[in-house]
């Protein structure tokens, strides 16, 4: 006769148990949004103060003096002053974007003064052609919002993104094209240099216009690359999506600015730790940069197998902590202005699929490639076929949106070069968003198929391993450096395997 047999649970050691109150204590301690006593601190003027001052001092490595205070005394005031917001959003917006163009705080003046030099052009200052270009811009901004609410039928109200990329390519073509020499071509380029980044703000205020309760004009202009938003990417989205995750009540405020902070001090934890990765391996270790690994390799002169393959971990890291660093200190900005936004970038080595990666990697760069490209596509094409429908709309956003945006990102190669080297020279990154799409792509029709990755411990260490292979293996093509072609990284990549 058999006997059945109950397994009692193991009694936590000592040892456990203090490491689960220490742990427990930390979590405590980190968790000020949830603490009733600093939520009603955070209220008060001292509070407030505090705030201010903490955010200040988590900005101070990253921006210009005048910058950070900008920055936090804005956000601060769009917050505590919400009959005000919209003006100070406004004013903030331009008047950082203007400043950093006349101290020459950005790269657009370099590109124009490259132009101005190329059509020996001396008497035109690159900041009154850029100052000149932005406020024509902004001109053309509301110009455009009030036609696109009288005429929802239009071109523009049904394809905004599209309308732009085709007025880029225009102006581009224009711009290239032998006849066109002088001040002339000069002045279209400029205005490319300064105007391609709202391309991809511009759509979100466009689209917002279809809604019965639109933003006003004034918020839709202030959301055109807001003061927490300098580059090409939009964090936060457009105006319908800041409306949506407004602080409504003190409560609420008070959370998200307790947030805020907490994600801009681990910004900088994040920037400390990759200072210190770069410190460790290249000053200490002696690493060579991928690229040098790479030239070594095309001279015949090879650094060792496991050098190469630590340099291209180490620098796949710190791209990857760079882009989270920005992401929260954007994400950090708005939420001090009182904006409840997801993070930019959420606990990636957690991810399971390369789906998940891309969701959690970098989240507004995938929103951006979703709402502009996936959804369009999904809608469109393949409609018996639900299969083929969703691969193909995740490849037009993964593959193609990818692309187009980071080619844009450096349309000032098409001036310096000419349109065909410079697509010459793309050809790596455009290797990596094929890659990258069709990866995704069958990771998205997996999870569509009910098909989950082994949720065991051995399941989980297969997934971090599966995922994180792949993104540093093409992280080889994707190093933003176009001095070596696509044949050249594909004979390094074979060689870091021992296949000569």
């Amino acid at each position: 006769m058999s006997h059945s047999s109950t397994t009692l649970p193991r009694r936590p050691t000592l040892a456990a148990l203090g490491k689960q109150n220490i742990v427990g204590s930390l979590r405590q301690w980190l968790a000020i949004d949830q603490n009733a006593k600093c939520r009603i601190m955070a209220g008060s003027a001292g509070g407030r103060l505090l705030i201010a001052a903490v955010c200040g001092l988590s900005l101070l490595p990253h921006f210009s003096d005048w910058e950070a205070v900008l920055l936090v005394v804005a956000a601060m005031a769009a917050a505590a002053l919400p009959d005000w917001r919209n003006r100070i959003l406004f004013v903030t917006t331009w008047t950082a974007v203007l400043l950093a163009t006349a101290l020459g705080g950005n790269d657009t003046l370099e590109n124009i003064r490259s132009v101005l030099h190329r059509e020996q052009i001396n008497t035109l200052p690159p900041t009154l052609l850029a100052t000149g270009c932005l406020i024509l811009g902004l001109l053309g901004a509301f110009w455009v919002i009030h036609h696109v609410r009288q005429a929802p039928g239009s071109v523009l109200a049904r394809r905004p993104l599209l309308t732009l990329l085709l007025i880029e390519t225009l102006l581009c073509g224009l711009a290239s094209v032998d006849i066109m020499q002088g001040l002339p071509r000069a002045l279209i380029w400029a205005a490319i240099f300064t105007l391609t980044p709202y391309i991809w703000f511009l759509p979100y205020a466009i689209v917002d216009q279809r809604n019965k309760e639109a933003s006003p004009p004034l918020l839709q202009l202030a959301t055109l690359r807001p003061f927490w938003s300098p580059g090409y990417l939009p964090f936060g989205k457009g105006a319908a999506f800041l409306r949506k995750h407004l602080a409504k009540t003190p409560e609420e405020l008070a959370v998200t600015q307790l947030k805020a902070v907490k994600l801009l001090v681990w910004a900088n934890v994040l920037f400390v730790m990759n200072d210190a990765l770069y410190w460790l391996a290249y000053e200490q270790g002696k690493l060579p940069a991928v690229h040098t690994a790479l030239d070594a390799f095309l001279s015949g002169q090879p650094y060792p197998i496991i050098a190469s393959w630590l340099a291209l971990i180490v620098s796949a890291t710190r791209f990857a902590l760079q882009v989270a660093t920005w992401a929260h200190l954007f994400i950090g900005i708005a939420r001090l202005a009182g904006y409840r936004l997801p993070r930019g970038s959420w606990r990636p080595l957690e991810s399971r699929t390369l789906m998940d990666y891309f969701n959690r990697f970098h989240f507004y760069f995938k929103e951006l490639l979703v709402d502009f490209f996936f959804i369009p596509t999904f809608f469109k094409v393949f409609k018996k076929h639900p299969r083929l429908r969703m691969f193909f709309a995740t490849f037009m956003a993964a593959g193609v949106g990818n692309a187009i945006w980071h080619f844009l990102r450096d349309i000032h190669l098409v001036a310096q070069q000419g349109l065909a080297p410079a697509l010459t020279s793309y050809t790596s990154y455009l290797f990596y968003c094929v890659v990258l799409a069709t990866g995704v792509g069958l990771s998205q029709v997996r999870a569509n198929l009910g098909i989950r990755p082994n949720d065991s411990h051995l399941g989980r260490l297969y997934s971090f391993v599966f995922v994180w292979s792949f993104v540093i293996c093409l992280h080889l093509f994707s190093d933003g450096s176009r001095q070596h072609t696509l044949a050249e990284r594909l004979l390094f990549f074979t060689s870091l395997f021992g296949i000569k």
